[in-house]
C-alpha cells in the first residue's frame, strides 16, 4: 500500500469517528486522545496487513467504543430503543469489513453509517 494511500485511510476514518463524537457532543479533548490512540494502534496494524484498510473506520470506532466504555460509560446510546429504561450502546457491523454502521443490537436496525451519526 502506497503512503498516501495509508495516509488517506487513517484520517478518513479519524474524521468519520470525530464526526460521530461530535454528533453525540463528546469530543472533547481527552476522548478525541482516544481516537488519536487508536489511529497510531490501526497504523501499524494497516501496514501489516494493507488490505484491511477498508476496515479502518469500523475498527476506530469499536476501539473508540471500547475505549470510552472502559472511561465513561456506553456510547453511542440507541436512538431505537428509547424505552424501558435500560440504555444501551449500538454495534458496528459488520466488525470486520468495509462500509461500516452503527446497528442496534437488539432489534438488528441500522441506525447510520459510522461517520453519520448527526444525520439522524
Amino acid at each position: 500500500m502506497g503512503l498516501m494511500k495509508l495516509e488517506h485511510a487513517l484520517h478518513a476514518a479519524r474524521a468519520l469517528v470525530l464526526a460521530d463524537l461530535a454528533a453525540g457532543e463528546v469530543a472533547q479533548a481527552d476522548i478525541v486522545s482516544l481516537v488519536e490512540d487508536s489511529i497510531a494502534h490501526r497504523r501499524w496494524w494497516v501496514e501489516q496487513w494493507p488490505e484491511g484498510a477498508d476496515y479502518l473506520a469500523g475498527l476506530v470506532a469499536q476501539d473508540v467504543q471500547d475505549a470510552l466504555l472502559e472511561r465513561y460509560g456506553r456510547w453511542p446510546l440507541c436512538p431505537v430503543c428509547t424505552e424501558g429504561g435500560d440504555p444501551h450502546a449500538l454495534d458496528v457491523e459488520p466488525e470486520l469489513g468495509p462500509d461500516p454502521h452503527w446497528v442496534c443490537g437488539k432489534t438488528a436496525v441500522a441506525v447510520a453509517r459510522v461517520g453519520t451519526l448527526g444525520t439522524i
